[in-house]
């Protein structure tokens, strides 16, 4: 009994630690906790927006952020888009195209701060 419960707990977990994902931030985009952050990403038309806010949703500045790109996977290609920084806290970059359903999209920046942010989202 006590090793279905354990196998139970393991399968559940990353239900859990996808939840978070799953949340629509107030851009209207899925928010992911990154150490503390919270990452929103929004994609319109071929422009990748990604919205930077604290733990209790204060904007975060985007200005002096560091080696920003995301690297998307999308109907089995694979591209690096730069993101650059734009006030107040927006990383913003080009895509060669929309986001198909079920695009990967995995954000890595460094902050002025020196504090590393990333981020994995799966496109609806």
């Amino acid at each position: 009994m006590k090793h279905l419960i354990l196998a139970l707990t393991i399968a559940a977990a990353p239900l859990a630690a996808t939840a978070h994902e799953l949340a629509k931030g107030p851009n209207g985009g899925p928010v992911v906790d990154s150490s503390g952050h919270h990452v929103e990403l929004v994609a319109k038309g071929s422009e990748l927006v990604l919205f930077l806010t604290e733990s209790d949703d204060k904007p975060l500045t985007s200005a002096g952020t560091r080696n920003a790109r995301a690297i998307v996977q999308d109907g089995g290609k694979t591209a690096t888009v730069q993101l650059q920084p734009a006030e107040p806290n927006k990383l913003i970059g080009a895509l060669a195209q929309p986001l198909g359903s079920g695009a990967r999209v995995v954000v890595s920046a460094t902050m002025a701060d020196g504090h590393a942010v990333q981020a994995r989202f799966v496109s609806n």
